[in-house]
């Protein structure tokens, strides 16, 4: 039977997404199968962008028809037949799935003493224990951000706690834990104090990890002890779009770039004067409101934008419905700014009280909120506890969201310093945020700060914490081009030639490596491998028991991690370059907690074939058994028979390798290269890599073709093999 969890409110507007996507995360972490669903969704043009939200994540693969239970009308109709319903889908869910993360309704049309009371009836009918979110502000909307509502006190929070309390014991739910959620920052530990003392089983303070329950606690049973967790309200989680904000205004996008419309608005900046005045009242993020007719003000905001020494604005809104005089068409034309521009027909007023009454959304689409939504959750939760609390023990089966997890896991663990050369490219900002946002690992960008810094703001990206630093540095260029001169002096290179070499990206980022000025260096989403890998040959140089520099691939099948190598690298090893690299794979293995038990991959098994091929396998496995006795090791071996044990009965009984191979070594590039691409792409498995071995420091490749998660991906593994070196 799955475990499943209820997550509910006392009212609207308490960010309980936020929560449930954090518990789904959680939960994706330790069991291949999670499931989702919705007892009562919305219906209409609108949607259920929540839903939609935690159905995209990688864990789950389900229909959002499958994850609904009931609509609103058909509960107001008659809530018993509901109900039934409701229970007979959810049966279908619990049966296709480990654990189930079930999303309590959204008071949009009921009062909410009455929802939160079908909420937990159907929590009691579901059999699944309650997880109470409690919102920690009154209001709604941008006009938050802008004082339009004051933070609940503790005694407030009190109060809410026992109103609820009072209808779960009602209707017999069970609570498992009380969430503070959009809480004061600075009242965190009062809060979750005070709605402690009126939960069964006594008080306790902010980030108490005790349970003393063995099973989900009762609302009922006073022995058992509540957690309690507090997560801190964050305005950018409330902040809305710009593409919510020209549909509040009936908008059209009359210029700029149309992806820009994802970055959230902080603010509002009416223009209603003269350029001189507007200027000094932009700020980072803002929505600048300007009268169509008042094109110099819109100007004057476009050129701040673009220079870069003025706050980069969110976006323009250029309202009253006036047209543009031909002239500055035709400049918007030549300038092509990036900003969004909208034009709405309505006036100051009404266009200023819509947009502060647009409602910021997490959403799918949304990384950086999505990105902080996690990070506040995994900060603020004790995950381990909620675990235990719903009986989830971690699978043996690893799936590639869960091996995912892990990487990023034990480099937070651990952070290091990576350096990543291509700051102008657009894949490595977004890579950059989630990475500093999930607290992964300390960065440093390499581009121009202004340029870097401009670009990730008008991503809506949050690249603060990271360190923006230039190749054309004049201490740092001298520095580093006198040590790349000492290093190469034997191939001829002066100083002077080291100046101009030691700015280019790769060059410059490895220097630091070297250094010490970061641990690592990822790099290759907008150069080859050859420019990335090149400067480590000649300035970080191979460990000195690795006779060459390879690579594998970490293969994340459906429920197991597999390691490729080499499939990047080394076009034709010789037998003493294959033992290199089985020794070097077998080791990269261990670094990700796999157990080495290595094929050396031949087109025929044991004594079976003859041929240069195969003796050049055999004499490379002879080789390894030499260096590493003590590494499990079969060669030459068939694919079929290092992977499947039906085969390896057959063809290799008794050995300890065959049938479990874990770390699978390819005769040469053409056929590591090809095979690994043959099972990304026929078995859905994801690849991850190439990840270089032999240097004495990490510095790792990309695919130009990389995507986002592949960087984070890489920056993950770069960081734990610096770790671990």
């Amino acid at each position: 039977m799955a475990h499943s969890i209820y997550i509910t409110s006392a009212e609207g507007h308490s960010g309980k997404s936020t929560v449930a996507l954090g518990v789904l995360d959680t939960l994706s972490h330790e069991t291949p199968r999670v499931g989702v669903f919705r007892p009562v969704a919305r219906t209409g043009a609108e949607g259920d962008y929540v839903l939609d939200m935690l159905l995209a994540h990688d864990a789950v693969s389900q229909s959002a028809a499958d994850a609904v239970g009931v609509t609103y009308d058909e509960v107001h109709t008659d809530p018993d037949a509901a109900l039934a319903r409701i229970v007979q889908r959810f049966k279908r869910v619990e049966a296709e799935s480990d654990a189930v993360v079930i999303l309590g309704s959204d008071y949009t049309d009921v009062g909410s003493p009455t929802e939160l009371g079908y909420n937990a009836r159907i929590a009691a009918n579901l059999g699944a224990p309650v997880v109470l979110v409690l919102g920690g502000r009154v209001g709604q909307g941008m006009g938050e951000q802008l004082g339009g509502s004051e933070p609940r006190g503790a005694d407030d929070m009190r109060q809410i706690t026992e109103l609820a309390l009072a209808e779960l014991q009602s209707e017999h739910a069970q609570l498992l834990a009380v969430v503070a959620n959009r809480a004061d920052p600075e009242s965190l530990d009062e809060i979750v104090a005070a709605i402690r003392s009126v939960l069964p089983g006594g008080s306790g303070a902010h980030g108490e990890n005790s349970s003393g329950a063995s099973g989900a606690p009762s609302a009922n049973d006073s022995a058992s002890t509540i957690p309690v967790w507090a997560i801190p309200e964050d305005l950018f989680l409330i902040a809305p779009s710009m593409q919510s904000i020209l549909e509040s205004v009936d908008g059209t996008l009359m210029s700029g770039d149309p992806s820009l419309l994802s970055r959230e608005a902080l603010g509002v900046v009416v223009a209603a004067m003269s350029m001189e005045n507007v200027l000094p009242r932009l700020t980072d993020g803002a929505v600048v409101v300007i009268p169509g007719d008042r094109s110099e003000v819109l100007l004057a905001v476009l050129l701040a934008q673009a220079s870069g020494t003025f706050p980069s604005v969110a976006g323009i809104v250029l309202n009253g419905g006036f047209e543009l005089a031909d002239s500055i068409t035709t400049l918007l034309d030549g300038l092509t700014p990036a900003v969004p521009i909208i034009r709405t027909e309505l006036g100051s007023y009404d266009t200023a009280v819509r947009i502060t009454q647009t409602r910021g959304r997490l959403a799918a689409d949304s990384q950086r909120k999505y990105d902080t939504a996690l990070a506040l959750f995994e900060n603020s939760v004790d995950a381990e506890q909620l675990l235990e609390l719903l009986h989830v023990s971690r699978t043996n089966v690893v799936t590639p969201l869960m091996f995912e997890y892990t990487l990023l896991e034990r480099a937070r663990q651990n952070r290091r310093h990576i350096v990543l050369p291509e700051g102008s490219d657009d894949r490595v900002l977004r890579a950059a945020h989630t990475l500093l946002a999930r607290d992964v690992a300390e960065l440093t960008i390499l581009g121009e700060e202004i340029e870097v810094r401009s670009r990730a703001l008008d991503l809506g990206l949050d690249l603060s914490k990271a360190q923006i630093l230039s190749p054309f540095d004049d201490v740092l260029r001298l520095r580093f081009a006198e040590e790349y001169a000492r290093l190469r002096a034997h191939k001829g290179v002066t100083v002077e030639l080291a100046r101009d070499t030691i700015t280019d990206v790769s060059y410059f980022g490895t220097m630091m490596v070297h250094l010490g000025l970061a641990d690592g260096m990822v790099s290759g989403a907008a150069h080859t491998t050859a420019h990335t890998i090149r400067p480590g040959f000649e300035i970080i140089k191979t460990k000195p028991d690795v006779g060459v520099v390879s690579s594998v691939f970490l293969m994340a099948l459906a429920d197991r991690v597999l390691v490729y190598g080499d499939c990047a690298v080394i076009p034709d090893p010789t037998a003493e370059q294959l033992a290199d690299i089985a020794i070097s794979s077998a080791a990269t293995a261990e670094q990700f907690g796999i157990e080495p038990r290595v094929a050396m991959l031949s087109y025929s098994t044991g004594e079976s074939g003859q041929g240069a091929d195969v003796e050049k396998v055999r004499a490379a496995t002879a080789f390894v058994r030499e260096r590493r006795p003590e590494l499990l090791v079969e060669g030459p071996i068939q694919y079929d028979a290092a992977a499947d044990q039906a085969v390896a009965a057959a063809k290799m009984p008794g050995s300890k390798v065959a049938g479990q191979a874990t770390v699978f070594i390819f005769p040469d590039l053409n056929t590591g290269n090809n095979t690994y691409k043959a099972v990304q792409r026929s078995a859905g498995a994801v690849a991850i890599g190439p990840v270089l071995q032999g240097l004495n420091k990490p510095i790792n490749d990309l695919s130009r073709g990389a995507l986002v998660q592949d960087i984070v991906n890489t920056v993950a593994i770069t960081a734990i093999q610096a770790a671990t070196a």
